[in-house]
């Protein structure tokens, strides 16, 4: 009876395991994590793609999933599995963080409505940009990547009760930085056009005081904040690209692949 509870164990390791880390991915991760997605939708995904890899996943070692460093081993999977998926919304965070700055410099801050991955309300120039970064993901294939990416983890950080090391959790807050100075590049156009209008106005005013410059500038800010918004579209391509590559070089890092200078997984 002992032999045969630890076959029975040891086949619900091989699938049970994995399970921890993909759907921890898949729960945290943009567009599948989001509280538009359902999460039994999420959960049947998870278990899709459990039992279509696990059987060529590494041998996995002697673990009892009765005994407490089971709970320490699981714990390791759904802190990788969370780690990948933060990876992917703080992609979508610099976008967000992009629509917020020229949304507020351009006086287009005042309409918000709900954030579909947060359920907080942000302005309608965050949500536009957050759709175009989400469209973009899908449309290069990010989720097919990181699905792809999630797998080969499992040959550089089997799993066990070792995980990811300290130095690539401080890469990750540092990667925070970066966050916010890719969202200030993309919008750092943006600004200074709209100070030139401001001071444009200040002169104005300076020359003319008996303009009512509160009636005048405030709609001539609008309808220029629409054109400056229409022109920051144009290279918003090139800066997903340059994001999404740091984000794609950031994982091959927490996860010691080996990784082309293009972010690809090199096998």
């Amino acid at each position: 009876m002992d032999i045969l509870f630890d076959e029975i164990s040891q086949t619900i390791a091989v699938y049970l395991l994995p399970f921890f880390r993909i759907s921890s991915m898949l729960m945290v991760m943009a567009v599948f994590g989001a509280n538009t997605t359902p999460a039994r939708i999420r959960l049947m995904l998870s278990v899709a793609i459990t039992m279509a890899v696990a059987p060529m996943l590494p041998s996995i070692e002697n673990i009892e999933l009765l005994a407490l460093s089971s709970v320490f081993v699981i714990a390791q999977q759904i802190l990788i599995g969370v780690t990948m998926g933060f990876v992917t919304l703080m992609v979508m965070q610099t976008f967000v963080l992009t629509g917020q700055i020229i949304g507020m410099q351009t006086s287009l801050g005042f309409a918000s409505m709900v954030d579909p991955g947060s359920g907080e309300q942000t302005p309608v120039v965050s949500n536009f940009f957050l759709l175009l970064a989400t469209l973009i993901f899908l449309a290069v294939d990010g989720h097919l990547l990181m699905i792809r990416m999630l797998v080969a983890s499992f040959e550089t950080i089997p799993i066990s009760n070792q995980g990811i090391s300290l130095a690539n959790y401080r890469a990750l807050a540092d990667w925070v930085g970066f966050m916010f100075g890719s969202a200030l590049t993309m919008s750092i156009s943006a600004i200074i056009a709209l100070l030139l209008i401001n001071l444009s106005f200040g002169v104005m005013t300076r020359a003319s005081p008996q303009l009512n410059i509160f009636s005048i500038g405030f709609p001539v800010t609008m309808v220029s904040g629409l054109l400056i918004l229409w022109l920051t579209l144009a290279p918003i391509m090139a800066h997903f690209d340059e994001v999404w590559m740091a984000a794609q070089l950031l994982m091959c890092d927490v996860l010691q692949l080996q990784c082309q200078l293009d972010g690809s997984v090199v096998f």
